[in-house]
């Protein structure tokens, strides 16, 4: 592990959202958009995502997670800060990227709303053919 004075900082995305992460050597305080995490998100699936990637590397409660994120939802938001504290994870120590990885999050997520096409109700929804 690699002692950094600043911190490690790395950026998040799923969906439209865009989180930007900051890790900080600490007691495991996690704040979003300055407030904090229990107060921020109130579905505890969403708080166990962002607790994912410190419970595989076993850092649980070692770092003190910033964070500034914007656009989408809550479930988006929350995918897109647990990818930047995995980015994150990986810039402060690279030899925790074979874990990471194997579960699934170091890569983004890249799934978004498919865009409505014109003549039809939704996305891939048709109006009802009518043969009379």
């Amino acid at each position: 592990m690699i002692e950094e004075k600043q911190g490690w900082y790395a950026t998040g995305k799923r969906k439209s959202a865009i989180a930007r992460v900051w890790l900080r050597t600490g007691s495991g305080t996690v704040t979003v958009n300055r407030r904090p995490m229990d107060e921020y998100f109130g579905r505890a699936v969403l708080k166990m995502i962002l607790q994912e990637p410190f419970e595989l590397t076993e850092t649980h409660g070692k770092f003190d997670v910033l964070v500034n994120v914007c656009g989408g939802g809550l479930a988006g938001q929350a995918g897109a800060i647990r990818h930047g504290i995995t980015r994150a994870l990986l810039r402060m120590d690279p030899e925790l990227r074979a874990t990471l990885k194997k579960a699934g999050m170091v890569t983004r997520d890249s799934r978004v709303k498919e865009r409505k096409k014109c003549g039809q109700p939704g996305a891939r929804k048709r109006f009802q053919y009518s043969k009379r």
